[in-house]
C-alpha cells in the first residue's frame, strides 16, 4: 500500500512549474469524486464538470440553499409589457480571465449557445422572440409569452450551467467543446498545469469583484475567494485518498467511501459531515434507442425485483441514516406521492420479474452495462444492478471502464457493435429531481434529450401542464399522474437517495451548503 500511495500521489501532486509568489500562498488540495474528464459544462451532465464550472464561470443569477434565485452577475432587472420584456443590467467591473470586460454581447452569445443544449433552455427557446444587447451593459429578453422562471433557469444548480464566457468562445457550436476555458468567476483555470487523469489547477482571479450585497448561501451572495490556489488531485484508490487526507497531504476529500467513514469520524483533525441535505438520487438508466430496452415491457420487467435498499447499502453503507429507499420519480419534497409506488415497495418477487421478462418478448439480446472503476459510489451501484439484471435473466456483458471513458461513451447513439451501450447507473442531485421541471431524466424528447433518449409526448405534455399550473395542488396532481405514467414507460428506475458525507481538515473553514464550492473557504 505504501508503494501504491507514493506512486499515485507522486503523479497527482508533482510540483508545478508555476506557483503563486510568496511562501504564505494559501493553497487548498482537493480530491474530487472522479477525474475531470470534460471541461465544457455544456458537453456533459457529469457532476464533477458542474463543480469545475462553478469555480471558473459566473452566472447571471444564483440560487441559495433554499433554491431561490438571486442576482449574481446582474445588478438587477426590470420586467415590462406584462412579463414579455425583461431588461437585465450587468454589474460594473465584470471582467473575463483574459482581461477583457464582460459585455452584454458576451452574455447574449453565451446564453444563445446554452439555449440549444440545456433541457430548461429547450423550454425557454420557443417562448423567446428575441435575445439582444442594448448597449454594453443591458441584456434584453423579449418573450412571446410570459416566463416567470427566467431568473431561476439562469441561476439553477443543475448540470449544464448557463456559464457566461467571451463571445469569441460562445460562438462555438453547442455540440462541440469550447477551445479555451475562459470565464469571469472567482478562480481561473490554469490549462498548462492540467494533467488528464491526475490534476487540475485553479488560481484566484485578482480582478474578480464579488457582489457587494447579500449573504453567501450556495450559489447566491458574494463569492469571495480567500484561497490563492485550488489544486484538484485525482486519487482513484479510496485508501490512498483517506491516507493523504489524514496526513495533511490533501485538505478535502469530496466523497469518502462508507467503509472508511468510521476512521475519518474518529480523527480529531478532520471534520466529516453531509453538506448537501437533499442528497443524491441514484438511477438505472436504459438506452431506449436499441433492443432490448426500446421495449417498455422489458424495462418494466425489472420493477418487481429491484430492491432500493440493496443499491443504497452498496453506495452509502449499512447505516440507514445515510440513505432512503421508497423513492419514486419525484424525490422527497412537496411533489412526491404514492402514485404507482407499489411497483417498488411491494414485496420483492424475483420469480415475477423473470416471468415478466419471458412474457415481454426479450430475445436474449446482449446487454452492455458500463461501470466506472474509479467512481466508488456509482461503481458499487452498477455492480448491484448488473447482478440483478443477470438474476432476472438478461444476457449481461459488464464492461469496467474509467469515469472519463464512461462520460464520453454514454453520449454515443451508436449500436453495441459500434461502441454503444445498453444500461448505466448514474447519480444526480436529488434537489433537481423533486419535480418534473428540472428532472432531466424524465424528459421525453428523444435524441435531443439526455443519454438514454426516451421519447414520450405524453410525459412532455404533462410537464408543460406542470410548468403552466398556477397553484401547488394542481402541480401535485400532475406530478402524481406523471409518476404513474413513468412506472408504465420506465424512462429509468429510481434506486434511492443517499446522503454523501464529505471530509476535510479542520483548518479549512467556510464550507457552504450544497455541492463542493471553493469561494468563502479559508485555510489557516
Amino acid at each position: 500500500m505504501t508503494l501504491l500511495r507514493r506512486s499515485l500521489l507522486g503523479a497527482a501532486m508533482a510540483a508545478p512549474a508555476l506557483r503563486p509568489a510568496g511562501a504564505q500562498a494559501r493553497i487548498l488540495r482537493y480530491v474530487p469524486q472522479a477525474d475531470l474528464a470534460i471541461l465544457d459544462p455544456l458537453m456533459t451532465t457529469a457532476l464533477v464538470t458542474r463543480d469545475h464550472a462553478h469555480l471558473v464561470f459566473d452566472a447571471l443569477y444564483g440560487v441559495d440553499e433554499h433554491n431561490v434565485p438571486h442576482p449574481q452577475m446582474v445588478a438587477g432587472h426590470v420586467v415590462e409589457q406584462d412579463g414579455l420584456l425583461w431588461r437585465l443590467t450587468l454589474r460594473d467591473g465584470l471582467r473575463f480571465h483574459d482581461g477583457e470586460p464582460v459585455l452584454a454581447r458576451d452574455v447574449v452569445a453565451s446564453i444563445g449557445r446554452w439555449l440549444r443544449r440545456d433541457f430548461f433552455g429547450f423550454d425557454l427557446l420557443p417562448r423567446l422572440d428575441e435575445l439582444s444587447a442594448s448597449g454594453d451593459r443591458e441584456v434584453r429578453f423579449r418573450l412571446k409569452q410570459p416566463f416567470p422562471l427566467l431568473p431561476f433557469v439562469l441561476g439553477k444548480a443543475s448540470s449544464h450551467m448557463p456559464a457566461i464566457m467571451p463571445a469569441r468562445l460562445a460562438v462555438t457550436e453547442p455540440t462541440r467543446p469550447v477551445p479555451e476555458v475562459i470565464g469571469s468567476g472567482p478562480f481561473r483555470f490554469i490549462a498548462g498545469e492540467r494533467v488528464s487523469g491526475s490534476r487540475a489547477v485553479y488560481e484566484r482571479f485578482a480582478e474578480y469583484q464579488p457582489r457587494a450585497d447579500g449573504t453567501p448561501s450556495f450559489l447566491a451572495g458574494p463569492k469571495v475567494a480567500y484561497l490563492d490556489r485550488v489544486e484538484w488531485v485525482t486519487i482513484p484508490d479510496a485508501a490512498t485518498a483517506a491516507g493523504a487526507l489524514q496526513s495533511g497531504e490533501v485538505d478535502w476529500w469530496s466523497q469518502p467511501i462508507p467503509d472508511l467513514l468510521p476512521t475519518l469520524l474518529r480523527n480529531p483533525a478532520l471534520r466529516t459531515e453531509v453538506l448537501d441535505p437533499a442528497g443524491y438520487l441514484a438511477a438505472l438508466r436504459f438506452n431506449q434507442l436499441f433492443a432490448p430496452f426500446d421495449n417498455p415491457a422489458v424495462r418494466r420487467a425489472l420493477l418487481p425485483a429491484v430492491n432500493q435498499a440493496d443499491a443504497m447499502t452498496a453506495a452509502a453503507g449499512a447505516d440507514p441514516r445515510f440513505w432512503r429507499d421508497g423513492i419514486g420519480y419525484m424525490t422527497p419534497g412537496p411533489m412526491a406521492s404514492d402514485a404507482g409506488m407499489a411497483a417498488l415497495t411491494a414485496p420483492r418477487d424475483l420469480a415475477a420479474a423473470r416471468a415478466a421478462l419471458r412474457a415481454s418478448g426479450y430475445g436474449g439480446e446482449r446487454v452492455v452495462v458500463m461501470g466506472p472503476t474509479d467512481y466508488a459510489s456509482i461503481n458499487a451501484i452498477t455492480q448491484v444492478s448488473a447482478d440483478l439484471l443477470r438474476q432476472v435473466g438478461f444476457n449481461v456483458e459488464y464492461q469496467a471502464v474509467d469515469w472519463g471513458t464512461q462520460v464520453q461513451r454514454w453520449n454515443s447513439q451508436q449500436p453495441l457493435d459500434k461502441g454503444g451501450w445498453s444500461a448505466v447507473c448514474i447519480t444526480t442531485s436529488a434537489l433537481t429531481a423533486m419535480d418534473p421541471a428540472e428532472n432531466r431524466l424524465l424528459r421525453g424528447i428523444g435524441r435531443r434529450g439526455n443519454y438514454g433518449w426516451p421519447e414520450s409526448p405524453r410525459m412532455e405534455a404533462m410537464r408543460d401542464a406542470f410548468m403552466a399550473a398556477g397553484d401547488t395542488a394542481t402541480r401535485q396532481g400532475i406530478c402524481a399522474r406523471m409518476q404513474a405514467a413513468a412506472f408504465e414507460e420506465v424512462p429509468y428506475i429510481p434506486l434511492g437517495v443517499f446522503f454523501q458525507p464529505t471530509s476535510w481538515r479542520r483548518n479549512v473553514t467556510g464550507q457552504l451548503k450544497g455541492f463542493p464550492l471553493f469561494w468563502n473557504l479559508r485555510k489557516a
